[in-house]
């Protein structure tokens, strides 16, 4: 007998799967702890760096306004270049501010990629393919279909074919990145989509992508576009 897929919905957020209690986490800012990064990243906004004593807003103004739209609309292809928002956070750095890149899961690059996407909260995702990124979507498409790791699995084959199922006791997910950053009950802390990934690819026994990879942007560009049209919930929170 063939294993029995679930009943896939249209598209739905993890949040409709979590407890009451979290969803009032996420929903209140003044119990959901992510709100802590993203009062880190308002400061940092305004914080002046490098020989030339520039902050963010000296280029981009007030964030609320200028922000407003943007995470919904990374990973983007840029000068030939598939970025992420992190990314384009520290290209900012090093090529405005002069000053040197902040590595993934560093706090400030968490609080200021949080801050930025907090500004378009609950605004619709708006990756779509186009002729600019189609070669990279191609391949994080190829890597989400792949099998991986010792136990020779994709992620189709959990968040498409088993999406609803349920886990050692928990609802598998579709996968939507619509809510990161994070804040992670499991990690007691703020983590970015490419860690979640790294910690699926470490789960399956696969060699894990490195942080600001090739290969880490494309499959956030294909998981992005998957999930085009879900309102943004970043800051998240998940068990």
């Amino acid at each position: 007998m063939g294993v029995a897929k679930a009943v896939q919905p249209s598209q739905q957020s993890s949040y409709e799967l979590m407890s009451a209690e979290n969803k009032a986490m996420q929903d209140d800012p003044s119990l959901n702890p992510a709100m802590f990064w993203v009062g880190d990243g308002e400061s940092l906004w305004q914080q002046k760096v490098g020989p030339q004593s520039k902050s963010c807003s000296t280029c981009h103004g007030d964030a609320k306004k200028s922000m407003r739209g943007v995470a919904t609309q990374y990973p983007k292809v840029i000068k030939g270049k598939l970025q992420t928002l992190e990314g384009q956070i520290n290209q900012c750095r090093v090529g405005a501010q002069s000053a040197p890149a902040l590595a993934y899961e560093n706090r400030d690059l968490l609080a200021l990629t949080a801050f930025i996407a907090f500004q378009s909260k609950g605004m619709p995702i708006a990756v779509s393919e186009n002729s600019a990124n189609a070669t990279f979507m191609k391949m994080g498409r190829q890597t989400f279909n792949e099998r991986m790791g010792q136990l020779n699995l994709s992620c189709a084959q959990c968040h498409e074919d088993r999406a609803g199922l349920k886990l050692g006791g928990s609802p598998i997910p579709q996968g939507h990145p619509n809510a990161y950053p994070i804040y992670r009950l499991e990690w007691q802390t703020l983590g970015s989509l490419q860690r979640r990934l790294r910690n699926c690819m470490s789960g399956v026994r696969a060699q894990q992508f490195e942080y600001g990879s090739p290969e880490m942007a494309q499959l956030e560009l294909f998981l992005m576009w998957r999930a085009r049209g879900l309102p943004l919930e970043s800051p998240g929170v998940r068990p």
